[in-house]
């Protein structure tokens, strides 16, 4: 599932393309129905809050996109090709298109539906307007581990898999941790942290993690060969030697997802 650094740049750039223009907005799969209704609207803005997208229109309505797992959107210039594969949602502006296959949810709302779904995220690093306190009330007072609460949507959102187990390395925090043990100071520089990286993530489109020092670069160790790109410390390295340490890196199962950590640095 892409973490929340990929739909702020889905944001950012269909703000560029499309924003303050009409658009064209069909439904090749039929599915989405709600593209009658918004074919030739202007298409006012986008906006992203952890990992949900909204396209803002005018007449105060609303498209809510949540990639899920198998979301993507699909970027051409004009003019664009026939639709190939089951095409959920097409928006064609004056100089590109994009194609939206496979998202979790793809629906118009209202504005107060809008705000509804904000209310139950939790701050996300990457917007200005974020409230780290709202995030330390929930994970100070509760005795679930601090890695399932930087998962957790409703605590921190925009934070997935990779950025969870890269900054509690960065940290030495055990990811088993409960979150009323962590520390503030601990939580502080966490928050920082991910503002840093994830900023970073949607400045370059990957996620790098690893400091200079242990760097590729710096080491002499090969560059990392992953699909996903990046450099980093624990995240799918089960297995490996620590970067740090060299102690074989671990994985676990926790809620549904691969847990990586390393036993050594954040020994508890």
């Amino acid at each position: 599932m892409p973490e929340g650094h990929v739909l702020h740049g889905l944001a950012r750039l269909h703000r560029r393309r499309f924003g303050g223009n009409p658009v064209e907005v069909r439904s090749p799969q039929g599915r989405f129905t709600a593209a009658e209704v918004l074919n030739g609207a202007v298409f006012e803005t986008a906006e992203a809050h952890g990992k949900h997208l909204w396209h803002f229109y005018d007449s105060d309505r609303v498209v809510h996109v949540h990639l899920g797992l198998y979301g993507t959107f699909t970027e051409s210039p004009v003019p664009l090709e026939q639709p190939r594969g089951k095409v959920r949602m097409r928006i064609v502006g004056p100089t590109h298109g994009t194609d939206l296959r496979g998202p979790a949810a793809c629906e118009m709302l209202t504005p107060e539906e809008v705000a509804a779904q904000r209310d139950r995220l939790g701050p996300d690093p990457l917007r200005e307007d974020a409230d780290p306190d709202r995030a330390w009330e929930r994970i100070s007072r509760s005795r679930s581990t601090v890695a399932a609460l930087l998962m957790d949507q409703s605590v921190l959102a925009g934070v997935g898999n990779a950025y969870r187990a890269e900054v509690l390395f960065r940290h030495g925090v055990p990811p088993r941790l409960p979150g009323r043990s962590l520390l503030r100071d601990t939580w502080e520089a966490i928050w920082r942290d991910l503002v840093a990286l994830m900023s970073e993530g949607l400045r370059t489109g990957r996620i790098d993690t690893v400091r200079h020092e242990h760097s590729p670069e710096v080491t002499g160790r090969l560059p990392r060969r992953d699909r996903h790109g990046g450099e980093v410390y624990v995240y799918r390295r089960g297995g490996s030697p620590c970067l740090v340490c060299r102690t074989p890196v671990s994985v676990a199962r926790l809620h549904g997802r691969n847990l990586y950590w390393c036993p050594t640095c954040q020994a508890d």
